[in-house]
Parts: C-alpha cells; sequence; structure tokens
C-alpha cells in the first residue's frame, strides 16, 4: 500500500504547528514558512537534513524505531500521532516491531507536601487538583467527602470522567442526568 503522500501530508502539518520557541529554538524574524523548519526537525531529532526530508517524502521503508522515536520527540507527537506515523513505516517495512507498545514507567504520582498542605487549608468548600485525563491526584478533606461516592464506587480510582459516566452513583450526583446535566429547556 503506497502512502507516501498522507506520510507527507502528516510530517509537514506537525512540523508546522511546532513554533520554534516550543521548541526551546531562537524563532529569528525571517521565517518562510510556519512552524519549524525541516533543518531544525532534523537537528531536534538528531539526523542529517537529506535523511528527515526523505522520511518527509513518505519514503519509510528499512527506517528504524529508533529514528521514528526520534521524529516523534521532536515533532512531539502524542500517543496516537504516534501510532498514526508508525503504521505506514509498518506498511513499508513489513514488520511489526514498529507497532509495539513503548514501556511506560510506572511512576506514581504523589503532590508535594506543600500543595496538599495548601488543599487542607482550604475549609470553606471542597478544592482538589486533577490532571488533564481528569484524574483527581489531590484534595482535600471536603472534596473527598463531597466526591465519596466517586471514590467508592471505582475502587479509589479518582477519575471525574470515568466516575460520570460508568458510576451508577453518578447518576444521584447529577440531578438532570437525563438532560445532560443542563436541565429541561424551558
Amino acid at each position: 500500500m503506497d502512502n507516501r503522500e498522507e506520510v507527507r501530508e502528516f510530517l509537514s502539518a506537525r512540523r508546522a504547528k511546532i513554533t520554534p520557541e516550543q521548541a526551546g529554538l531562537p524563532s529569528g524574524s525571517r521565517r518562510r514558512v510556519p512552524g519549524l523548519r525541516r533543518s531544525e526537525v532534523a537537528a531536534l531529532a538528531d539526523m542529517s537534513v537529506e535523511y528527515y526530508a526523505k522520511l518527509e517524502r513518505g519514503n519509510l521503508a528499512g527506517v528504524s524505531p529508533a529514528v521514528l522515536e526520534a521524529v516523534a520527540r521532536a515533532l512531539r507527537l502524542d500517543d496516537a500521532e504516534r501510532t498514526h506515523l508508525l503504521h505506514p513505516a509498518q506498511a513499508a517495512d513489513d514488520s511489526d516491531a514498529l507497532t509495539r507498545p513503548r514501556r511506560r514507567t510506572a511512576r506514581q504520582w504523589t503532590p508535594h507536601r506543600s500543595l496538599q498542605w495548601t488543599l487542607d487549608a482550604i475549609t470553606a468548600g471542597p478544592a482538589f487538583v486533577r490532571n488533564g485525563r481528569m484524574d483527581v491526584l489531590a484534595a482535600n478533606r471536603l472534596a473527598r467527602a463531597f466526591y465519596s461516592d466517586v471514590y467508592a464506587s471505582l475502587h479509589n480510582q479518582a477519575n471525574l470522567a470515568r466516575s460520570t459516566f460508568l458510576a451508577p452513583a453518578s447518576r444521584r450526583f447529577s440531578p438532570d442526568w437525563e438532560f445532560g446535566g443542563v436541565g429541561p429547556a424551558p
């Protein structure tokens, strides 16, 4: 399957999304392209400009997983975008070595003591800190009491999105559940 055009569009679009400032490079006033230049991506990925240009033209045959990982890091690809890049490479190479999942470090985030002290100092209402996946990372006493059904129904995996859509207690927690939380139209 020839998907060179798709790879070319994908890599050039991702390159255009990253500003030099985001990549830690000087911006300069005379830029002909939005985002990063090919030479800047190549430098960030520690490869030659010619080799990166070959990749951006869609020629992924024989590319090593380490090279694709370097490009993914340079372009700041998330997991879905990384997978999207690896699939054409796998098709070009006819191998599954590229699509094996990366090992993730099992680091459990713990709040710094000063953050927990700050949350505990808030006594007038519930207060919590969450990440982009809606995991509750730290909470004060009132928040843990307020969201006690969230904690109880999900075996202490406090995730607001998961509890909203999967926990039966969320229907009691949100009185306008049937209307999407906005209530009936007047």
